[in-house]
């Protein structure tokens, strides 16, 4: 079998890949394939990187069976009869990518999103999410600082890689009893609690940051029960959340009127309550005036996340009485990072972590006949046909919804 790693074609240029030049060796010497890497003036680990460690890179990834890349590839790029992994943002019925889909439809093309690679219990088993947690959580501080003129971390963007965006970690001053709460469980929130730890903040219980003071900065996590509730006052349960979702309102001001910083690293699903709203946020009590929204939801449940912002100018202010974007060192605003595509601060280790999940869960499917159906169920069409699985977005191929 003839694996090839693919140059990114998106505009904007993105710099991370699915396998570092090390683990390219690594699936070579594991698995029984070939593999090349097609030449790119934009990745961040350099053609010579890939070719210092034996690996050929070439200019024509055509004679390759499966390609792997990261973000959409553009339709012109799309060689016809082969196998492709990357991130398709099709699965959503997304307007911006239909002709992708009729393009991997028409070319005859076997599709794998990472997005649904899952285990058998439909876990994901693959994705940049902690990558996300760990620069957003980054940004967020940073965010304060300019906020507050109080410090100045360098860009992550900037940074050669982790270690040097840690480093940076050192000029943070919070004030006492400084508090910071985020909600999640997942990826992402595991990242950020990364950046938390190492910088050596204080971890308490839900109830404790609502009813304690402290004498220096802490941070609480928040679980989905903590910040919603039934509207009619029956007991949480997890399942009946995720099945009844309107049946639920937010519990969420309470943390609101002691927080200083909101991190939010959840999943929301569009039927959810609002984390909090933009009534919420004119509330007089109702104390957050740094939000680190790497969620991202645009006009969701973060109520002061009016859009995305971006890696160049990761933060603006909202103002909560007007509604409305403005300075984000203005007092009275919430200043805002959204950033939506925060892994790519830091293409390298992202693109490691990535490589990591990659060999590990992913490719030995290829050769021991995916006993979980875990490539089988993550592909999206074959044979110019979407699969059983898919097949809800025939009417959205076909431009009728």
């Amino acid at each position: 079998m003839k694996f090839g790693i693919i140059r990114e074609g998106k505009t904007p240029p993105d710099e991370r890949v699915p396998l570092a030049p090390e683990q390219c060796v690594e699936v070579i010497e594991k698995f029984p394939v070939k593999l090349q890497v097609q030449s790119s003036k934009v990745r961040r680990f350099k053609d010579e990187e890939y070719k210092n460690a034996g690996i050929e890179v070439v200019d024509d990834i055509s004679g390759n069976d499966v390609l792997f890349g990261v973000k959409e590839v553009p339709i012109k790029d799309l060689i016809a009869d082969k196998t492709y992994f990357f991130f398709s943002h099709t699965i959503k019925k997304q307007p911006y990518n239909r002709d992708l889909l009729r393009a991997l439809l028409e070319k005859n093309i076997t599709m794998v999103d990472y997005e649904t690679l899952t285990d058998k219990n439909g876990v994901r088993l693959i994705g940049f999410g902690r990558y996300a947690g760990i620069v957003g959580c980054y940004n967020g501080f940073y965010a304060y600082g300019m906020r507050t003129h109080s410090f100045e971390l360098k860009r992550a963007y900037l940074c050669e890689d982790r270690k040097e965006m840690e480093a940076e970690l050192s000029k943070i001053k919070l004030p006492e009893n400084y508090r910071i709460v985020l909600t999640g469980s997942g990826r992402v929130a595991h990242g950020t609690i990364e950046i938390l730890e190492k910088i050596g903040l204080k971890q308490v219980s839900p109830a404790e940051f609502l009813t304690q003071e402290f004498n220096e900065p802490v941070w609480a996590q928040l679980q989905v029960n903590d910040y919603v509730k039934r509207k009619d006052g029956k007991p949480f349960t997890k399942q009946d959340f995720y099945n009844h979702p309107q049946e639920f309102e937010s519990n969420f001001m309470p943390y609101a009127k002691v927080a200083d910083m909101y991190i939010a690293c959840h999943y929301w699903d569009e039927n959810s309550p609002y984390i909090f709203t933009r009534e919420d946020a004119k509330n007089p009590d109702f104390k957050i005036r740094t939000v680190a929204d790497i969620s991202c939801d645009i006009d969701g449940p973060v109520a002061c996340t009016i859009r995305p912002s971006t890696i160049k100018d990761p933060i603006y202010g909202y103002d909560p009485q007007t509604e409305s974007e403005t300075d984000y060192d203005n007092p009275s605003a919430i200043t805002v990072m959204a950033v939506d595509n925060l892994p790519c601060e830091l293409p390298k280790d992202a693109s490691r972590d990535f490589g990591r999940e990659l060999i590990d869960k992913i490719l030995p499917n290829f050769f021991n006949g995916d006993p979980d159906k875990i490539l089988e169920r993550a592909t999206i069409c074959k044979g110019g046909k979407l699969t059983e699985c898919y097949s809800y977005l025939q009417d959205y191929a076909d431009g009728k919804e």
